[in-house]
Order: structure tokens, then sequence, then C-alpha cells
């Protein structure tokens, strides 16, 4: 069975992403062919379960991932970081061989 890891940073942010928008169930993850390195993260708001989802849940936020995507991120964690101005959600994957120099496409 696949897992995921939402940390406590990425819970919070979620859910008050979701609070704004004042719907939504959860963070869409997905993967589609780009970049130089083969493929990017693909991340949208889950306004609802599509039947073919694989959901993950940890500290009270969800994570809903398409399953094509989920043999690549199994065993990820996904985490939301503050680096100076910048703000994001960070996927630390165990399965990634290779990324591109500026960390927008990697390779599993």
């Amino acid at each position: 069975m696949a897992t995921l890891n939402i940390t406590p940073a990425a819970a919070e942010q979620i859910q008050r992403v979701l609070d704004e928008r004042g719907q939504g169930l959860g963070l869409r993850v997905s993967v589609k062919p780009s970049g130089c390195s083969g493929y990017s993260y693909v991340l949208d708001f889950a306004d609802e379960a599509r039947d073919d989802d694989v959901r993950f849940e940890d500290h009270g936020a969800s994570v809903y991932v398409a399953p094509d995507a989920v043999e690549m991120l199994d065993g990820s964690e996904v985490d939301y970081v503050n680096e100076g101005l910048n703000r994001f959600f960070r996927f630390n994957n165990p399965n990634v061989k290779d990324q591109c120099g500026c960390g927008e496409s990697f390779t599993v």
C-alpha cells in the first residue's frame, strides 16, 4: 500500500487555503510530463473526490493523488516551507533519481 506523509505545516496551509476559499476537500496532486528532467508536480484543489483518487490524510488535512502518480509519489512527504520571501509546498520524494537545476522537474 502506498504512503504519503503530510507535515503539520503542510496540513495547516491546506486547511488555511480551504478555509479562505470557503470550499474544498483538500489538495489534489498529480504529475505531468514537463521540463528538462521528465515530470513536474501539478497542484490543485480537490473540490470533490474522484472515483479513482487515492486519498491520504494526516494532521486533519487530505491530499488526493491521481492514480497514475501514486507510484511516483509513494513514500513522499508533503511539506510547506518558508524560504526568505518564498512560501511553497515541497515534496520530499525518495523516488526522485534526478532533478533539473531549477527544481521544477524531476526524473523517477
